[in-house]
């Protein structure tokens, strides 16, 4: 009999990579019986999920017993949670739905979760970088799961590759040319590049098929680390167009941003170059991992050579 899985974010970008990477393994695809929680099963992309076979369900993460009915019968749970300047929901729900989460996997007796977390900027900064709250409410709800009688894995993404395209990070000037702008030093910042719609599918898949060896570990996930710089010039070396990176003063790259979040997207920028987005983490046991199942992360160059026509 298959075991449940239940993936929360079922409709969002690593909830679907996760999905779409059970179904197309053969061993994990008979191994579970998937269960997608989401917050509106009447959209589009939860019908989709409907249409695949796939048992869809709403919950609401402010509800404990939604959260059990959820949960209920489940082997493995994935989850990962929604920073709350994306929600837009009251500073600390972040937190509170990650708990509710927990607290209700330890009831129902889930025996394996796995968390998309991320570390503690403010511990890991000693204190220099304070405003970092997407990170630090992640490894709160980490530190929770820990502290209940459940076994879990934290799977850490990395930066993602589709900041470049999405939020348009690499600007087209009238020239055709392109920049790259930020507030760290173009040589020394080191981003983890991570492209979360397929990779984010392919670190679980590795950590479901050997639950064993990560169990109650960190698990860093990347193609490697990339300084602006190498960034800029293997942008260049896939597409052919001109790039630079132009490092900014911090009040004028603040400028750019919506001034509710402009604080805490700057911090998440300087933690790059000091003290590092996974704290000076290595990338070695996660690629490990994933080679052990035949599997290796997307490149920055693979990411932008299926993405060349964005830069046509």
């Amino acid at each position: 009999m298959s075991k449940v899985l239940t993936v929360f974010g079922a409709t969002g970008v690593q909830g679907g990579s996760v999905i779409r990477a059970v179904l197309a393994d053969p061993a994990l695809s008979q191994t579970f019986k998937i269960r997608a929680v989401t917050r509106d099963v009447s959209q589009s992309s939860a019908k989709a999920l409907t249409s695949q076979g796939i048992e869809v369900v709403a919950a609401d993460l402010n509800s404990q017993s939604a959260i059990e009915k959820a949960l209920a019968g489940t082997d493995t749970l994935f989850l990962v949670t929604v920073p709350d300047f994306v929600t837009g929901a009251v500073p600390g729900t972040e937190f509170e739905h990650g708990k509710n989460v927990a607290d209700a996997a330890e009831r129902v007796g889930v025996h394996h979760i796995i968390f998309s977390s991320l570390i503690n900027v403010t511990n890991a900064s000693k204190g220099r970088l304070l405003h970092v709250a997407h990170f630090d409410r992640k490894a709160d709800i980490e530190d929770h799961i820990r502290s209940k009688n459940i076994p879990a894995t934290f799977i850490q993404p990395g930066y993602y590759m589709t900041n470049f395209t999405n939020l348009q990070l690499l600007r087209k000037g009238d020239d055709g040319s392109y920049t790259l702008a930020g507030p760290t030093n173009g040589s020394k910042a080191q981003l983890p590049l991570f492209y979360a719609e397929s990779d984010m599918g392919k670190y679980f898949v590795a950590v479901a098929k050997n639950p064993s060896k990560v169990m109650g570990k960190q698990v860093y996930a990347a193609a490697d680390y990339y300084t602006p710089e190498r960034i800029v010039t293997e942008f260049q070396e896939v597409t052919g167009r001109k790039a630079q990176y132009v490092q900014l003063e911090q009040d004028v790259y603040k400028s750019f941003i919506p001034p509710p979040i402009a604080q805490e997207l700057l911090e998440n920028e300087l933690l790059c170059e000091d003290p590092g987005f996974f704290a000076g983490g290595s990338l070695t046991e996660g690629h490990e991992l994933l080679a052990e199942v035949g599997l290796t992360p997307t490149t920055w160059k693979d990411f932008l050579s299926s993405k060349k026509e964005l830069f046509e």
